[in-house]
């Protein structure tokens, strides 16, 4: 399928969102936002914002009891780690700035503690579980492939308050023309 892709021409940074096409072959990456935590010479990072885990972060975690917020599946690579992106103001917490406003990682042992007094607002924070990575100019290859959309300086809200099972269309929609077309394509093209 070839469609205009205005955007394909933009080189990925921190901060961006990686939108897959709708019909990307990798089941790791389908339908998914990717936000992007870090991107240099040696390669890529990142989270996959909208694949849920079928688990909670109390499940997982035992220092926290009926913390019940969910994790996400944050890409293919070491799913036996934990990891976080937060918009907490929490000084001590504390954490690698992505955007104005908005978070990867912090102190562990803090956040435990957030979370066990009660002062963890769950919309500010999603969890993941492993993560998603790329080596030297692998992203971009794929970019070049039109394997995904780069969608840049989106707003901090987006990637907490957008239900994450509509996050991919809704932001598909949000840039408009072809893309908003895109969304509504089915998830399986046979039953077009």
């Amino acid at each position: 399928m070839d469609y205009f892709h205005p955007f394909q021409n933009l080189k990925p940074e921190k901060g961006d969102l990686l939108i897959s096409e709708p019909y990307l072959p990798d089941p790791n990456f389908d339908r998914t936002v990717v936000l992007i935590c870090e991107h240099d010479n040696e390669g890529t990072f990142g989270y996959v914002l909208n694949q849920n885990a079928e688990v909670n972060f109390g499940e997982i975690v035992k220092q926290v009891e009926g913390f019940e917020h969910p994790i996400h599946i944050g890409g293919p690579v070491q799913q036996d780690t934990l990891h976080f992106i937060h918009r907490c103001e929490d000084k001590l917490l504390g954490g690698q700035e992505i955007n104005e406003g908005l978070f990867w990682g912090g102190d562990y042992d803090r956040l435990i503690e957030l979370i066990n007094i009660g002062l963890v607002v769950e919309s500010d924070f999603k969890f993941f579980i492993g993560y998603s990575g790329w080596g030297t100019n692998q992203l971009q290859d794929e970019i070049n492939q039109k394997s995904w959309f780069i969608y840049k300086n989106p707003l901090t809200t987006k990637l907490f308050d957008i239900p994450s099972d509509m996050l991919w269309k809704s932001i598909l929609e949000d840039l408009g023309g072809k893309f908003k077309m895109i969304s509504k394509y089915p998830t399986d093209p046979r039953l077009n």
